[in-house]
């Protein structure tokens, strides 16, 4: 079978999946249906907000499938009516099992980590979170637990230590679009040899979490070693964001997002956690054991700036503090 004889529909709904799909249009691979999440409503007009797929697809004249639900027949019909070989996931939301069992050559996913390090909805940040020096791209064929099943390739990237997570995002698009490519060519040609996850853990270590983000999952906790401040930091930047809560002696406060700091420096004297060091230019606060020094924030309702634009403009009564 060649690239253009089979049929593929995939999956996807942000733009790490349309870097993907846009190489397998430009390959003259047969994209014969595209599923993404349906329209939502967004802003305050509640305007409806189109995924990253869907105008690539509609881009390309492509197939576009927008399910609320994955188990609806209706849906369920028109995906056996496209009689496609191979399903490809990517960044999307979990399939039902009669699914990901319709395609004769199965149905593979595109997942960023270096499996089975942080299975869930959110491996990229909690590798940059964690402190991590490396991470990496799987491709696995589906099964019913999320992201376990068996792995068909695997390549890794270093995290930089004054990496984010867009900029670990971005190289791994690009990689991951690479490995989907010689994925689908390895499924062709027959060559592929999965390998259990099972195989690629010592003994007694156990698979990596990477659970969905919550808002107070990104609040910073001013007590923790600097060192984890400052990873938790950049590892939800510049989204969903790390924020804490500036206060005044009056009592007023300012919720500010943040999404640079220089790296940790030590206490310059005795500070508590929360403490903050101002100038004219420098926002520093102190954590469990260091200096962080904020560099770009966003308080409550205003644009991203600096920490010099922030102080320049706000209007407090005697010393700051970050709250926990």
């Amino acid at each position: 079978m060649t690239k253009e004889e089979l049929k593929i529909v995939f999956f996807g709904t942000p733009d790490f999946a349309v870097e993907s799909l846009r190489r397998l249009v430009e390959g003259k691979y047969n994209i014969v249906g595209v599923v993404t999440m349906p329209d939502k409503p967004a802003g305050r007009g509640h305007h409806l907000l189109q995924s990253d797929v869907k105008k690539y697809a509609q881009e390309h004249s492509l197939h576009l499938m927008q399910p609320v639900n994955l188990k609806d027949e209706a849906f369920v019909n028109e995906l056996q009516g496209l009689q496609a070989d191979l399903f490809i996931v990517i960044a999307f939301r979990m399939l039902p099992q009669v699914v990901w069992q319709m395609p004769r050559l199965g149905t593979f996913n595109l997942h960023a980590s270096l499996l089975p390090k942080y299975r869930g909805a959110a491996p990229i940040n909690w590798a940059v979170m964690n402190g991590d020096t490396q991470t990496g791209v799987t491709t696995f064929f589906l099964k019913h637990e999320i992201d376990t099943g068996d792995i068909i390739q695997q390549r890794s990237i270093d995290i930089g230590r004054t990496d984010n997570v867009e900029t670990v995002h971005d190289r791994l698009m690009v990689m991951g679009a690479g490995m989907v490519i010689e994925t689908v060519d390895a499924i062709i040609a027959g060559t592929v040899h999965p390998i259990p996850q099972e195989q690629l853990l010592t003994a007694g270590e156990q698979p990596t979490p990477a659970p969905k983000i919550f808002k107070d999952t990104c609040r910073i906790d001013w007590t923790w070693p600097a060192e984890r401040v400052y990873n938790h930091i950049r590892g939800l930047s510049p989204y969903p964001a790390a924020w804490t809560v500036l206060c005044d002696a009056s009592g007023q406060q300012w919720n500010i997002k943040v999404f640079e700091t220089e790296q940790p420096q030590p206490l310059p004297w005795k500070m508590q956690p929360g403490e903050t060091f101002i100038n004219n230019k420098v926002l520093a606060i102190a954590s469990g054991n260091g200096l962080i020094e904020i560099k770009s924030l966003q308080p409550a309702g205003k644009k991203r700036m600096t920490a010099e634009e922030f102080l320049r403009g706000m209007r407090y009564n005697g010393e700051l503090t970050a709250l926990n």
